[in-house]
């Protein structure tokens, strides 16, 4: 469980980080809105070309070793930086996001299994909130330790020179050495691990049909792609909201969204299964993610709420709209671990290609944003468009209140 958590960390750090790359390459690179969110389109759709490939590189190779090999990747996409940075190329940027998300995708498609099997299915969202509240506490981490360490000495992105543009850039090649250094020590510490191979029984007709003849996977990996979209948009584009706004340190407003989040997991550790199952948590979330939309667009940008709600100065600056996106954070917080085990549940040993399904999903956080940001663009009013985001929220609560439960195709 040690070795797993610590993966849970990697990954909320390295994705959650891009919240802050967003901005940031935004002006080293000169691009408008729509642009920046191709940090989120790359990375992310790394995961739906790269699933399922990798799904069959676990049946042969193990769990165990499909880890060793997705942190050697991340490595390797970590060390790209150095050159994207040198030469503050956008393409080379982008080429080491894909790499990062490609090594991503083995990790998080061998690791998720382990959390849904090592225990009873009913409480696996609990233990999926644990992982969580180690993920999303990275995410919390990663956009302050970038802000105190590249923009320490400068106190707004706004009007640098071609000089400083070029100096900021330079500034990422320090972290991301050590970033590959650390995963390749973590690459040692998976090989010579003492961590268990899982083994399923064997199911002659359950290797007979193919994934997609299982609803309760194919619908519930629909339910994840809204769900990973609308996730990545709040968590994502806060900092370009703030920055649309006129905020200062606007590379930090991730870190709200994360805040958010891992109180959200906090309930889940505490809830489930004893209070809460796991479909009344996903039916929850999916209402309170509705709520927090309207509350985006129809409240105003003082900050009345948020100094009559909160004590920390940090949030009590906040405008109320940019509150709500961060509050978003809190109603995400246990999709991902309600579906998952809602979804696995029976597969046996088609459990990797059923985890691979759902991991393409992932590419709802590529494609989703990308769609926000081009509406954005267009029309102008970046608080409006916010409500594409109510789509995503009711198909996860069609998927928590009938879809979970469909056995057959012919039941829908």
């Amino acid at each position: 469980m040690v070795i797993i958590a610590i993966l849970f960390f990697i990954f909320g750090f390295v994705t959650w980080l891009n919240g802050s790359l967003i901005p940031f390459l935004k002006v080293i690179c000169d691009l408008n809105e729509f642009e920046a969110l191709f940090v989120t389109f790359v990375f992310y759709i790394a995961y739906t070309f790269m699933a399922l490939p990798m799904s069959y590189v676990i049946e042969k190779t193990g769990y165990k070793n499909s880890m060793a090999l997705g942190l050697a990747i991340m490595a390797v996409g970590s060390l790209l930086f150095i050159p994207a940075a040198q030469s503050a190329s956008f393409l080379l940027f982008l080429l080491a996001l894909f790499t990062l998300g490609s090594g991503l995708t083995i990790l998080q498609t061998a690791s998720n299994p382990y959390i849904v099997c090592i225990g009873p299915i009913e409480s696996a969202a609990m233990r999926i909130s644990i992982m969580g509240l180690i993920n999303k506490g990275a995410g919390v981490i990663a956009p302050l330790l970038f802000t105190a360490f590249i923009l320490s000495d400068i106190g707004s992105l706004e009007n640098l020179s071609v000089e400083s543009k070029e100096e900021l850039a330079s500034k990422l090649i320090v972290p991301y050495i050590v970033m590959a250094a650390l995963l390749c020590a973590l690459i040692a510490l998976v090989k010579f691990s003492k961590l268990p191979e899982l083994e399923f029984e064997r199911d002659e007709m359950q290797e007979q049909k193919s994934i997609f003849a299982f609803p309760r996977v194919v619908l519930g990996a629909a339910a994840l792609f809204f769900y990973v979209g609308i996730e990545v948009i709040a968590g994502d584009t806060i900092g370009l909201y703030g920055q649309h706004l006129g905020l200062t340190n606007v590379t930090a407003l991730t870190s709200y969204v994360m805040f958010f989040m891992v109180l959200g997991y906090a309930v889940g550790v505490a809830f489930i299964p004893k209070y809460l199952s796991q479909k009344e948590a996903l039916t929850g979330s999916a209402l309170l993610g509705i709520l927090f939309l309207t509350g985006v667009v129809v409240s105003s940008q003082s900050h009345d709420i948020s100094e009559v709600l909160w004590g920390w100065s940090g949030i009590r600056t906040l405008p109320n709209t940019v509150m709500f996106v961060a509050l978003l954070g809190f109603a995400n917080a246990l999709v991902w671990p309600s579906i998952w085990p809602l979804a696995l549940e029976g597969l046996g040993e088609r459990t990797a290609q059923g985890s691979a399904l759902l991991i393409m999903a992932i590419a709802g956080g590529a494609i989703l944003p990308l769609i926000f940001g081009k509406i954005s663009h267009v029309s102008g009013d970046m608080q409006s468009t916010y409500l594409i985001g109510i789509i995503c929220y009711i198909f996860i609560l069609l998927y928590a209140l009938k879809w979970y439960k469909i056995k057959s195709w012919d039941e829908l």
